[in-house]
């Protein structure tokens, strides 16, 4: 089996959108401290939104075989929860593939980020992150509508 990018190059321009989602569970008293804005590195909830935005945009560059994409719009959002943070990404563009990975990827970043500013926070005794974890990531919801090129705005 050959390894290849796919042939995206008959396939129409047209609308596309995703919104990815995800979760990381943190110790609570993380979250005091994220609450009361005492994370030394910062604030998780602004870095991650940055993190994602990048992520999204480097999506072709961590995964070998995703399109390069002119992406149009990125927007993470962030929502403290009782035992974590919820992450989501909607990601749009008019492009002849979808934005999926774009979506999972800025997700993930944002996450990821999360973890990496609150990690000094996360460690047990032993250095380890018992509580820590990032998951329930996936696609929530994708569109996919063909462009009026007809119509003037």
């Amino acid at each position: 089996m050959v390894v290849q990018m796919i042939d995206i190059h008959d396939k129409p321009i047209i609308y596309r959108e995703a919104l990815a989602i995800g979760e990381i569970e943190l110790r609570l008293k993380t979250l005091d401290l994220i609450r009361a804005n005492r994370i030394e590195k910062g604030d998780p909830l602004q870095i991650a939104k940055i993190a994602g935005i990048q992520g999204a945009k480097q999506t072709s560059t961590l995964m070998p075989l995703c399109h390069p994409l002119p992406l149009e719009s990125v927007q993470i959002e962030t929502k403290l929860l009782k035992q974590g943070i919820r992450v989501s990404a909607k990601v749009l563009a008019t492009s002849k593939t979808g934005v999926e990975m774009e979506a999972l990827t800025a997700v993930s970043a944002a996450l990821l980020s999360i973890w990496d500013v609150t990690k000094k926070y996360e460690k047990d005794d032993d250095g380890q992150y018992p509580h820590t974890m990032i998951g329930n990531i996936k696609v929530q919801h994708k569109v996919k509508r063909t462009i009026d090129v007809t119509s003037k705005s």
